[in-house]
């Protein structure tokens, strides 16, 4: 059974489709309680960073997602899913996130970019694997994967990004420690190399 955390901030309806399409049902999830239950988690997320935090405390979610995540048990983050799990963002403010990877969430600043590129970035980009993860496995490197934000990762630990992008400069796109895997952009609209994402997600257990 696969859970898709639903703090009232996620695709909710695009990841559960793009499922679909492999033919697995999930399960949109608002009770933590519940998470322990679940075989993998899915952690989705779009808006802003601060406000997706306390949504996240005011369903009492914040605890029951740490302890997932050291369960040794597969979860992903998607997007703004992804920034969560880093210890803060500089979005509109100071956040703290959930901690679960060093580094912090920085905001695209468009005047040093080497050429006039417009923020948000969005649109289709190509992605550079820098590991051999068993969610890569089908997928070539510099696929081209479907992104929409306006402040990206930056991982203390180099050794657990596992993509990079560049966009006005390179950025962490895809990060994995242990049994967690983290991506930018939106697998679930990502035609065929997000859907290959997605189906080895379902096929992983959590090792690398």
């Amino acid at each position: 059974m696969i859970a898709i955390v639903d703090y009232n901030m996620g695709n909710l309806a695009s990841v559960k489709n793009a499922f679909a399409k492999l033919g697995k049902d999930t399960v949109v999830e608002n009770n933590p309680e519940k998470f322990k239950d679940y075989d993998k988690l899915i952690l989705p997320g779009v808006g802003a960073f601060g406000d997706a935090m306390e949504h996240l405390k005011e369903r009492n979610m914040v605890e029951p997602i740490k302890e997932f995540a050291a369960s040794g048990k597969p979860m992903i983050g998607i997007c703004l899913g992804m920034q969560l799990l880093f210890e803060s963002s500089e979005e509109f403010g100071k956040h703290e996130g959930l901690g679960l990877i060093k580094g912090s969430v920085t905001a695209f600043d468009s005047s040093k970019f080497s050429e006039p590129l417009k923020v948000p970035h969005m649109g289709w980009n190509e992605v550079a694997q820098m590991t051999d993860h068993p969610l890569w496995k089908d997928i070539e490197d510099g696929s081209r994967f479907y992104f929409v934000h306006s402040y990206y990762v930056e991982a203390q630990a180099r050794d657990l990004v596992a993509g990079v992008c560049r966009y006005g400069k390179q950025f962490d796109v895809a990060l994995a420690r242990d049994n967690a895997f983290a991506v930018q952009f939106h697998p679930e609209k990502s035609s065929k190399a997000g859907l290959q994402l997605l189906k080895n997600f379902l096929n992983w257990d959590g090792k690398i």
